[in-house]
């Protein structure tokens, strides 16, 4: 049999002690008393040596690696016990190397991770606070100025005060937004699933969005005419949220000019995709993995110009998931974007 690796180093060193002692015996019994140890004693002397030898070794060096052990662990209060009683001891010092090399990458990344979710609430704590600094500034100051005087001019004053106004719905909407994104993340949020026709909802918000697009004189289109009903299961309301930061977005960050296409396809089984296309500047590709990050901005002055409390795609990719769909994006940088997410398909009727 194949003796186990843990066991070797106990099984040489006990054979090599075994194999000196026994020669050492028997040249002490043949030189000094002149006579020879008949091979069955022999054989049993050898045996009795070599098992306890093995087991004294063995159990001391198992007791002196985890004594040893134990002692870095308790020295080292970031590392957690329970790990290391769910690891056996072995003698074996290869094995063991190994063991703790994993542990201690693991315990590396675990590092790395603290590290970076510490990194992002940082910047969140900066982001909001600055999100929520500056239209109050804004508000403030006006209310300030008419305050000293401002109010009873009769043109200076009710521009102020509706640009206060505008400062005060900006500051709404963040908290609104926060509060939406809290239940999202904490699965507070009931959807009211139901069945709807995805074409109809895309139309009703290209009606809503159509002054906003034609102030840059972006065209919202299909991308083909869809003569029957698209059947999808979800929450109209939600998915309405969905449709309308995605193409706001796209009327935000177009060329002028431009278009922004609604197509909707069959995903596979069961599923519908709807990709919202503009050609507009696109997104480079060291921001796509992080755009979806609650109040990240690819340009920070002209993102906070354009207005808007940032964190709208990250409401997006909440609602999706919510829904247990999955959004992508692909984009190339100068070229334009493509939003995609997928949604439940009702059988009947089919497309």
């Amino acid at each position: 049999m194949k003796i186990k690796k843990t066991y070797s180093f106990a099984f040489f060193t006990s054979l090599y002690i075994t194999l000196i002692t026994t020669i050492t015996l028997f040249l002490s019994v043949y030189f000094v008393l002149d006579t020879v140890f008949s091979f069955t004693y022999m054989l049993l002397f050898i045996v009795i040596v070599f098992s306890f030898t093995f087991i004294i070794t063995q159990f001391r060096l198992e007791k002196f690696i985890y004594q040893r052990i134990k002692k870095i662990y308790d020295s080292v209060s970031i590392l957690d016990k329970s790990d290391f009683n769910k690891t056996s001891i072995t003698s074996d010092l290869a094995t063991l190397s190994r063991e703790v090399e994993k542990f201690a990458e693991n315990k590396q990344q675990q590092i790395k991770k603290l590290n970076l979710r510490e990194s992002y609430r940082r910047e969140f704590l900066g982001n909001i606070s600055h999100e929520l600094k500056t239209p109050l500034f804004t508000v403030q100051g006006y209310l300030l100025t008419l305050a000293d005087g401002a109010m009873n001019d009769k043109k200076i004053g009710p521009k102020y005060l509706n640009r206060a106004n505008k400062g005060v719905e900006r500051l709404i909407a963040i908290v609104k937004d926060l509060d939406l994104i809290s239940k999202l993340e904490a699965a507070d949020l009931n959807l009211n699933k139901q069945p709807f026709n995805i074409i109809n909802l895309i139309q009703d918000v290209f009606e809503l969005l159509e002054m906003k697009a034609k102030k840059r004189n972006i065209s919202l289109i299909f991308n083909k005419p869809y003569k029957f009903p698209i059947m999808v299961i979800g929450d109209v309301e939600r998915i309405e949220q969905v449709l309308t930061n995605l193409l706001v977005n796209s009327i935000k960050y177009g060329k002028i000019d431009g278009t922004t296409v609604v197509t909707v396809t069959q995903h596979k089984k069961g599923k519908i995709s709807i990709k919202i296309a503009d050609n507009g500047e696109g997104i480079k590709k060291e921001h796509q993995a992080r755009l979806f990050e609650r109040f990240y901005r690819v340009d920070q002055s002209r993102s906070r110009e354009q207005g808007g409390s940032g964190l709208g795609l990250s409401i997006v990719k909440h609602i999706i998931e919510a829904h247990n769909e999955k959004i992508t994006l692909k984009s190339e940088f100068g070229k334009g974007s493509e939003f995609s997410f997928t949604m439940e398909k009702l059988e009947k009727p089919e497309i």
